[in-house]
């Protein structure tokens, strides 16, 4: 997750500013069941302390001790374990998966500080950033189409959020799963008594119209957008500028029915069929949910898969 990605960029720079060597590895490619995906970090100090995951617990260990060499010659290593590999055995990789791992210095011959903070800044105001890595193991800011024979593109993204539209009972229930999986959880509804008492408890609800929070809010790449009021008046504002963003998930509670009309309405205020295709209705993947709790899944798990589908390109 971005959160993460921030945390570990954050934590090599705290490292790198404390005069000790650190190292950055990342996973640049999988086969089978690997355990993590492409893209994930570990952050290695020379000492050996270490933060993140290239592998669930498998093989850190023995990606620790070869980075041991990365710290002596301050020169990029690749390393790749697989079930074909014996040394899997040794280190645990034996689920059936495969990885490569690419260990770089944390300087300016492999992962720079200067870039990491340039990343961080950029995920700070909302923006993404793609890097390259090259054939020499060096990574600098790149554009989508650079990749190409040898390099590796990594997408770094905003930390993701939640805009909740409807303090309702699926909202109690779908805050606490959206926040376990890193969304910064923000929540409108302007009819005062559905957020009164210990139904949001710890929970700040926006008491405006969605219309004047959207204005503020500005969802963008990293954002998710669910309207669950029913209620045209509430929804459709917030449905219309989620269109208009590059929000990556958008969804909207209520019957087929309630959708279809919901649909013309939209068309009406002039979006066309392309753009009305990005609305999940009705909300949530099509697992049978009966009450609530089940629904609030469903719309986490939609999100998840459209998260996963859009960041998942080599």
């Amino acid at each position: 997750m971005s959160s993460e990605d921030r945390a570990l960029l954050q934590q090599a720079l705290d490292w790198s500013a404390d005069e000790g060597k650190v190292a950055l590895a990342t996973v640049t490619k999988t086969w089978g069941s690997a355990p993590r995906r492409q893209g994930a970090h570990l952050v290695i100090r020379s000492d050996g302390l270490f933060e993140g995951s290239v592998s669930g617990g498998c093989v850190e260990g023995d990606v620790i001790t070869e980075t041991a060499a990365v710290f002596e010659t301050e020169e990029p290593r690749q390393l790749h374990y697989g079930v074909a590999n014996e040394r899997a055995w040794d280190v645990g990789l034996a689920c059936g998966g495969e990885i490569d791992i690419l260990v770089q210095p944390f300087s300016d011959r492999g992962f720079s500080p200067d870039l990491a903070k340039e990343v961080i800044a950029a995920m700070d105001r909302g923006e993404e950033t793609t890097l390259i890595t090259g054939p020499d193991g060096i990574t600098r800011r790149g554009a989508d189409g650079e990749p190409g024979e040898g390099r590796f593109r990594r997408l770094y993204s905003p930390p993701l959020e939640l805009l909740i539209v409807g303090a309702v009972h699926i909202s109690q229930h779908l805050i606490p799963l959206a926040a376990e999986l890193g969304y910064r959880c923000r929540l409108v509804d302007p009819r005062g008594l559905f957020a009164q008492g210990a139904r949001f408890a710890g929970i700040e609800v926006d008491d405006r119209w969605p219309d004047e929070a959207f204005s503020d809010w500005h969802p963008g790449a990293a954002s998710a957008v669910v309207t669950l009021t029913h209620d045209p008046k509430l929804d459709d504002p917030a449905l219309t500028a989620a269109l208009r963003s590059e929000a990556f998930y958008i969804a909207a509670l209520g019957s087929r029915r309630t959708h279809a009309a919901r649909l013309e309405r939209l068309a009406d205020a002039g979006f066309g069929e392309e753009a009305l295709r990005r609305i999940h209705g009705p909300a949530g993947l099509a697992i049978g949910a009966a009450n609530p709790a089940e629904i609030a899944l469903s719309v986490a798990a939609q999100m998840v898969e459209a998260w996963r589908g859009r960041v998942s390109a080599p």
